[in-house]
């Protein structure tokens, strides 16, 4: 997509945009940005979402897991969760977190590895929200999702759109898109001059 493009595609979404659903899977978002080579900005997401989804909070959903170390008897939260649950509630986000958890596998330097899965909040609030809207606005290349996409396409005849960077989008997804269930895939690569956090207005 060229930027003329990109601006038709969210001025066509922002004409439904109190009807508009948007989804914002953190973990997998953040995991983007190792193959982007380029920060995203969660206050130019936010900036970015408020465009094409507006009015009722919580039709503007972050997901994300909340670091407190791996002592579970911790209720300090880790600077950079506390970072982007600042940042995520600054952007008008209706967060929805649970608890890391710390797993111990001694095949990493640290000794544990990280784990925290929203996947089942993410399904169970697109079919929970049913009603309050039509067009589901994803941000995540998750395969896992495709599930729940494929459920509220044929159940309730949603719109649903993915967004994903070009290397971390799965397999199920792109499938869902071929066979019509979603119908369009976007890449945040064209959307770099929206959503770098280094890049200057």
């Amino acid at each position: 997509m060229d930027h003329k493009q990109i601006t038709q595609f969210l001025d066509k979404l922002s004409t439904t945009r109190e009807r508009n659903i948007v989804i914002i899977d953190f973990a997998n978002v953040d995991r983007w940005q190792d193959s982007l080579g380029w920060p995203i900005g969660l206050k130019k997401l936010g900036q970015l979402v408020s465009r094409i989804s507006y009015g009722k909070k919580f039709l503007r959903r972050f997901y994300y897991g909340q670091d407190y170390g791996p002592k579970d008897s911790s209720t300090i939260l880790a600077k950079w969760s506390e970072m982007v649950h600042t940042s995520a509630q600054y952007s008008g986000f209706e967060i929805v977190s649970k608890r890391v958890k710390y797993i111990p596998d001694a095949k990493y330097e640290t000794g544990f590895i990280k784990k925290c899965n929203l996947d089942i909040e993410m399904a169970i609030d697109l079919i929970r929200e049913k009603d309050n809207y039509d067009t589901a606005i994803i941000f995540s290349g998750d395969g896992d999702l495709a599930c729940v996409c494929n459920y509220i396409y044929k159940e309730f005849g949603k719109i649903i759109y993915v967004f994903g960077a070009r290397d971390h989008v799965g397999k199920e997804l792109i499938d869902a898109q071929r066979e019509g269930l979603i119908k369009d895939i976007l890449f945040v690569e064209d959307f770099e001059y929206r959503l770098n956090l280094k890049r200057i207005p």
